[in-house]
């Protein structure tokens, strides 16, 4: 099915604690279904317009959001802001969730690396029909090459401390690193990347794995060979919580499907087209399942 998509329609999300979010719908001419993107860490939501855009003309109407503290809904200062980095599962994603939920419509899901992870933490996650995501993994160092991991080390014990201390934030995109990242969500990002399996191990967290394991809605995780940050050993890691869940993993080597480099952050780029295709084809399957049943 190809459909023109609509104009893409900003809008304003609200929390259960009453933050407001910053958010984009991408509405289908003729919807077949809704998706939800699940961003990545100090990823802003623009990052993912060409795959809404793609994604709504194939039918599905298309919601993306910049979690608190991240572009559109960030404050004028992150110096001082205070929040959870479970804030973006438990309260964002949750609350569009909540608003996608008033449609008939079956929805769904794809993620992004920490998307991945937000499934099993949403409150509402019995809403959605499939979760699609792509490189979501434990962050522990010790799955990554031995170069990244060096890199790694060294912005979570030395260059991020000092950051940390002078900005009262993880000012790093002035290195290149992405969006800057709120105190509160660095210190557990640096907390459960000690983990071989990632927050599952944090003491702090207890029955968190008894929690993914009630989940049983369909989920597909796809890592790229050469994404140094969510392998297919730190992705197996991961989604091994999800024990329940219709589940397969599939690892995709860029060469082979003629694409070029993805990394930890190609899978949205335009090139990665027929990934794209995957996801959207996989969830046709996952409504023909459901209307045949």
């Amino acid at each position: 099915m190809s459909d023109k998509p609509s104009t893409p329609q900003p809008l304003t999300l609200t929390a259960a604690d009453g933050y407001v979010l910053s958010a984009t719908l991408y509405p289908a001419n003729q919807p077949i279904g809704q998706l939800l993107v699940g961003s990545a860490t100090g990823v802003p939501q623009g990052f993912y317009r060409r795959f809404a855009e793609y994604a709504a003309s194939r039918g599905y109407t298309t919601l993306t959001l910049d979690y608190r503290g991240i572009g559109g809904s960030a404050p004028a200062s992150l110096r001082g802001f205070d929040m959870d980095y479970l804030d973006w599962a438990e309260q964002d994603l949750a609350a569009a969730v909540e608003y996608l939920s008033r449609s008939e419509l079956p929805l769904y899901m794809v993620g992004h690396s920490f998307g991945g992870h937000a499934f099993g933490l949403l409150p509402n996650h019995q809403a959605i029909q499939g979760l699609y995501t792509f490189g979501t993994g434990a962050g522990w160092h010790g799955w990554m090459p031995r170069g990244e991991q060096l890199r790694v080390l060294l912005m979570w014990r030395v260059i991020g401390p000092l950051i940390v201390r002078s900005k009262g934030y993880l000012a790093w995109r002035k290195l290149g690193m992405g969006e800057d990242l709120p105190k509160g969500v660095y210190q557990k990002w640096k907390h459960w990347c000690r983990y071989p399996r990632y927050f599952f191990e944090d003491p702090h967290m207890p029955g968190l794995e008894a929690r993914f394991a009630t989940i049983t809605t369909p989920l597909t995780a796809v890592s790229a060979t050469d994404d140094l940050w969510a392998s297919p050993a730190s992705r197996d890691a991961f989604m091994s919580a999800y024990r329940s869940a219709d589940y397969r993993a599939i690892t995709v080597d860029p060469a082979s499907r003629q694409l070029k480099p993805l990394g930890h952050m190609g899978y949205f780029r335009p090139h990665a087209q027929p990934l794209w295709q995957d996801a959207l084809d996989w969830f046709d399957q996952l409504d023909q399942a459901a209307r045949a049943a």
